[in-house]
């Protein structure tokens, strides 16, 4: 999760890491606190502010803990295995944590050239002293604000964009608009992917208003999540997919790929296409950047 200062930079590397310690650490937006898992030795889990916000095993980069994380790889994998060349990925991830996605890209994908964009930079250089990230230019980690970061972009830079930014349990407003689904799209190369981490309540009005939004941007648009939390029987988190080239359809090879390995892990999810997609959000309006006062007036 990205989370202080809204000047980016790059976050300084230690000369080596130093490996985990267990306690709680003063960072730039407030606490992180790492603790032992108690169920898996010798890996690690990183709270932000008493929230969950990663989960690291570092002789192990390629093991996810988190289900909506190995969902999301999931869907990279399936979206890589169809599209843009793996041997030249280059992947920006919109928040931070641990860099648990990232090392479990850098660990499927040697060649991947990634950048993590984390707002706090305290929390930046201690993850880098906790555990052994591959160096630049394999993976930089860029302090700054998530959007600002992305707008800053050239064109047709990225091949996969992972957005997973949260103030709290919500996602700040502005990363959620058709505005910056917009400047995501420019971002993206031809066929690129942006997936993103949908953390939502029970009516899942936020995956729906995401889903309008992302629609209005991209042609091909899909979700992933458990049935319990498609019916709207729990808080919890929906993996959303976007791209200008086509995500499988149900019925297809790739959807049936996807879906047995969705299946794996401790919740088995299930994936959703866009004619569902379309179903789901119905007439619900897209969130937009407020209207600047000037605009409002004619001015």
């Amino acid at each position: 999760m990205s989370r202080a200062s809204r000047r980016s930079r790059t976050a300084p590397a230690p000369a080596g890491p130093t490996g985990p310690a267990a306690g709680s650490y003063e960072i730039s937006t407030g606490t992180a606190e790492l603790v032992p898992d108690a169920y898996a030795p010798g890996s690690w889990v990183l709270h932000v502010n008493g929230v969950p916000s990663s989960h690291v095993d570092p002789e192990h980069p390629e093991r996810l803990d988190f289900e909506y994380m190995r969902w999301i790889a999931a869907v990279v994998d399936a979206h890589l295995a169809a599209h843009p060349d793996p041997e030249r990925l280059r992947v920006l991830h919109l928040g931070g944590g641990a860099c648990s996605l990232a090392r479990y890209l850098a660990h499927a994908h040697p060649a991947a050239r990634q950048v993590v964009v984390e707002l706090d930079g305290r929390l930046a250089e201690l993850v880098r002293e906790w555990f052994d990230l591959p160096r630049a230019p394999l993976l930089r980690i860029r302090v700054g604000e998530a959007r600002a970061v992305t707008e800053s972009l050239s064109p047709a830079t990225r091949d996969v964009v992972v957005r997973d930014v949260f103030a709290g349990a919500v996602t700040p407003e502005p990363l959620t608009t058709v505005e910056f689904a917009r400047h995501v799209r420019r971002v993206l190369a031809p066929g690129g992917l942006y997936v993103l981490n949908c953390g939502d309540t029970r009516d899942l009005a936020g995956a729906r208003a995401e889903l309008a939004a992302l629609s209005e941007v991209f042609e091909h648009v899909a979700a992933v999540a458990d049935p319990a939390m498609l019916k709207g029987r729990r808080y919890g988190n929906i993996v959303l997919a976007a791209s200008s080239a086509p995500l499988p359809l149900e019925g297809s090879p790739g959807a049936a790929a996807l879906g047995r390995e969705l299946l794996g892990g401790a919740v088995p999810a299930q994936y959703k296409d866009e004619a569902w997609v379309r179903s789901f959000v119905g007439g619900t309006p897209p969130r937009h950047d407020p209207v600047a006062e000037g605009a409002r007036d004619g001015a």
